[in-house]
C-alpha cells in the first residue's frame, strides 16, 4: 500500500467527455510533474498561467461536488479523479483541462484508473511522505460525523441512510489498499433521485448528467438498463468521494475513518480542521533501509509548514 519514493506517470494520456453538471464537453490531457508538485491542474481554456493547486485551501465549493479555484477560474468535480490518482499511487501530475469541470465518464474511478494505468507510473528520486494521524478527532454536522484515528493503515468504515427502498442503510467497512480500491471501489458510480433531478436543472447543476454517467433512481426502481454493479454500490460510491476529497489534503492519509451520512462539504471541513492543527497528525516518510512501519521516521520539521493553511 505504501511507497517509498514519490511516483508521476511516464506518458501522458487524453480523455474527454462531458462534466455531469455544465454539461459542457471538456477534455483533458495527464502529464508528468517534477517532485514535490503533487497534483495541480491548469485551465489551459484560459491561460497556460492558470494553474490552481488540488490542495484543500483552494477548494471553493462542496455542495455537489469538490471544486477548486484560483482567482475566477475554477475545476469542478475533482473527486473522482482525485480518488484514481491517490490508488494508482501517483504523488504529481499536472492535468490540463480546458473547461471548467472535469469529464464525468462513466460516473466512476474506473475510466481514470484506466488512463493512469495507460500512462503507467514513474518513480522518482525522493521519498514518499504520508499523513499520519497521531490523535482522534471529529467533525460533526447534525446526524452527519466523520472520525478519524491512528493507524499505521488506511481502513475506512461508511454509513449511509436514505430515506428510499433501494437505498436505506448501507454499510461498508474495509482495510483499504489500492487492490482493494481497483476491485471493489473504483467501479462505483454517482447516483441520483430521478424526481430531483428537474429541481437541479433548474438550478444549473446535474445538466450532463445521464443513465450513462449516473446511477439514476426512480421511486420503485433502477432506471440503468444494466441495474448495478455491487449491490451496495451507493455506499462504496461515497467512499471513492471519501478518498478523493481526502487526497486533496496534499499527501495520502493513515488512518481509520469512520464516516455517517457524510458528504464532500464535511470531508472538506475534516481535512482543513485537521490541517489546522497539527498536534494532530506527523509527516512521516519511508526510511529506505527497511520496509517495515517500523522504520518510519519524522523528517524535517519545516516540512510540516508547507501543509498549513494561509
Amino acid at each position: 500500500m505504501f511507497f517509498k519514493v514519490q511516483h508521476t506517470i511516464k506518458n501522458r494520456v487524453k480523455a474527454a467527455g462531458v462534466g455531469l453538471h455544465t454539461g459542457k464537453m471538456v477534455s483533458i490531457e495527464i502529464t508528468p510533474a517534477p517532485v514535490d508538485s503533487g497534483i495541480y491542474f491548469i485551465r489551459k481554456d484560459i491561460s497556460s498561467d492558470c494553474i490552481i493547486p488540488a490542495k484543500s485551501k483552494y477548494v471553493v465549493d462542496g455542495r455537489f461536488a469538490s471544486t477548486i479555484g484560483a482567482g475566477d477560474a475554477r475545476v469542478s468535480t475533482v473527486e473522482h479523479l482525485m480518488a484514481a490518482f491517490w490508488a494508482a499511487g501517483v504523488d504529481n501530475a499536472c492535468v490540463e483541462i480546458d473547461g471548467p469541470e472535469v469529464p464525468a465518464m462513466d460516473g466512476s474511478a474506473a475510466p481514470f484508473m484506466a488512463l493512469l494505468q495507460q500512462a503507467e507510473t514513474q518513480a522518482q528520486e525522493k521519498n514518499s511522505r504520508y499523513l499520519k494521524i497521531v490523535e482522534d478527532f471529529s467533525v460533526e454536522d447534525g446526524d452527519k460525523s466523520i472520525t478519524i484515528r491512528p493507524s499505521d493503515c488506511l481502513k475506512v468504515d461508511f454509513t449511509i441512510d436514505f430515506p428510499h427502498p433501494l437505498i436505506a442503510t448501507q454499510h461498508y467497512s474495509r482495510k483499504i489498499s489500492r487492490k482493494i480500491f481497483s476491485r471493489e471501489i473504483a467501479r462505483a458510480r454517482t447516483f441520483g433521485f430521478l424526481k430531483e433531478v428537474e429541481l437541479l436543472r433548474k438550478n444549473g447543476l446535474a445538466l450532463g448528467g445521464s443513465l450513462d454517467n449516473a446511477v439514476v433512481i426512480g421511486d420503485k426502481a433502477i432506471l440503468n438498463h444494466d441495474g448495478l454493479r455491487f449491490p451496495d454500490e451507493f455506499v462504496r460510491h461515497k467512499v471513492l468521494d471519501l478518498l478523493g476529497d481526502l487526497y486533496l489534503s496534499g499527501l495520502p492519509l493513515m488512518a481509520e475513518i469512520t464516516a455517517v451520512k457524510s458528504g464532500h462539504a464535511l470531508h472538506h471541513r475534516l481535512v482543513d480542521e485537521l490541517l489546522s492543527r497539527p498536534y494532530l497528525w506527523r509527516i512521516v516518510e519511508p526510511a529506505s533501509e527497511n520496509r517495515g512501519i517500523s522504520s518510519w521516521v519524522r523528517p524535517v520539521e519545516d516540512m510540516a509548514s508547507q501543509f498549513l493553511p494561509v
